[in-house]
């Protein structure tokens, strides 16, 4: 069958279902057609056909995604509701070190961590700090870009330039709302915060930071150290925010449901990989995630770095992940198992409390005793005291990089307007 007799099918299967005026005026309208009063370009360069075929709106959108956490994220979200298909730009290792200072994690790193967010459509590795004007012509004819995005804060350069200064003038730039309460910065100066407090010890009467960090206290360290102006949990959690980062699907009847849980504290490449090892066992994955105080117990008094709330975001984020339950309990219960309709327990090989086969009370002897239990082989060696003690063995550059940084910060938040959206 040629085109002309497909659109001349398609066209009267569209008009023999139009009930306005009976079937009559379907009729008439094909007796049109197929005398040539109605050419066929007529309906389908100006109708349905024309906006089907419509090319889609490509965005795109960089950074650095050093500590990557929900703020990261949902800038991403909000980025690729702007257009149809999200390119991200990746910064390389020696671009952040030349602008910024050292990353905490590594490029391979980042990219798993950018490549596993659901709104992510294609990556770009190594991408230039600043947009030049190759770089963005590149992005016009090569990766056929539409628009440049980035957040409401301003992106200066070393030279004291607007980084997107380009794209602005060409007319293809878009602008989003920056997610409250948490950067790199902020993370970054917990985690500073936690190394002097541990020094200082006792004398605090063994007051968890968790708590300060859960609501919103900070305290400045006497010497004017990097925990200094940092901002330490100013996330107000909303119902709206969960909604958006949801899936807002459940498991199918039949569905084979994986669960696997922890604290997923500075949600990083190491999560990422055994969540999509727990994904690839099953047709929906469910992750608990353990509460502040449980984290505390099990962990020390200085954890978690990030609370409940903003951990679950990370999670849930990440396109391997179909539902979390926010403040999962440390025991995985008969009640729970069939509430949730679990088929598989899983556990990685890496984490934090590996000796939980050796306690008297086990989280796992229920699914255990009911052979639905398994150990997974983790991907990658890395934990959350990992990224921790890549702070402190290069804090110096870090608290420099946080000062200058806090500067900025601070100018930010003084100037800040209301911006629309998100």
């Amino acid at each position: 069958m040629g085109s002309d007799a497909i659109e001349k099918h398609l066209v009267v299967k569209l008009l023999a279902t139009c009930l306005v005026g009976g079937v009559v005026v379907g009729v008439s309208l094909f007796g049109l057609y197929s005398g040539g009063l109605l050419p066929p370009q007529n309906v389908f360069s100006q109708g349905i056909w024309k906006r089907r075929r419509k090319k889609p709106i490509r965005v795109y959108m960089d950074g650095c995604f050093d500590m990557m956490h929900y703020g990261h994220c949902n800038a991403l979200r909000q980025a690729r509701a702007l257009g149809d298909q999200l390119v991200v730009g990746v910064v390389s290792d020696a671009e952040i070190i030349a602008n910024k200072g050292p990353p905490v994690t590594p490029l391979k790193e980042r990219l798993i961590m950018v490549n596993a967010v659901k709104w992510v459509d294609e990556v770009i590795t190594d991408a230039p700090y600043a947009i030049t004007e190759e770089f963005m012509k590149k992005l016009f004819d090569e990766y056929k870009i539409d628009y440049i995005i980035h957040g409401d804060d301003p992106c200066i350069l070393p030279d004291g330039t607007d980084a997107y200064a380009l794209a602005k003038k060409a007319g293809r730039y878009k602008q989003i709302k920056r997610t409250e309460g948490v950067s790199s910065t902020d993370i970054v100066g917990r985690m500073l915060l936690c190394v002097r407090e541990r020094s200082v010890s006792d004398s605090h009467n063994h007051s968890s930071l968790q708590r300060q960090f859960s609501h919103g206290h900070s305290q400045k360290l006497e010497d004017g150290g990097s925990a200094s102006g940092t901002r330490i949990s100013h996330f107000l959690p909303t119902s709206r925010r969960i909604v958006q980062f949801s899936n807002m699907k459940g498991p199918g009847p039949d569905a084979h449901i994986v669960y696997i849980d922890g604290a997923f504290d500075l949600f990083h490449a190491g999560h990422v990989e055994i969540l999509r090892l727990a994904r690839g066992l099953g047709d929906f994955l469910l992750v608990g995630i353990h509460t502040d105080q449980t984290v505390s117990a099990t962990r020390g008094l200085h954890r978690p770095i990030m609370n409940l709330h903003e951990r679950s975001l990370s999670v849930l984020a990440c396109r391997y992940v179909d539902e979390v339950i926010i403040g999962a309990p440390w025991e995985v219960s008969k009640d729970m198992i069939t509430t949730f309709n679990i088929s598989l327990v899983v556990h990685g090989t890496i984490a934090e409390n590996n000796d939980f086969q050796k306690e008297k009370c086990n989280p796992y002897d229920v699914p255990i005793s009911m052979g639905i239990f398994k150990i997974l082989e983790s991907p990658l060696d890395i934990t959350t005291t990992t990224i921790i003690r890549r702070i402190v063995s290069n804090h110096e550059a870090y608290q420099k990089r946080n000062e200058k940084k806090g500067e900025s910060e601070k100018r930010y938040y003084a100037d800040k307007t209301y911006v629309s959206g998100d």
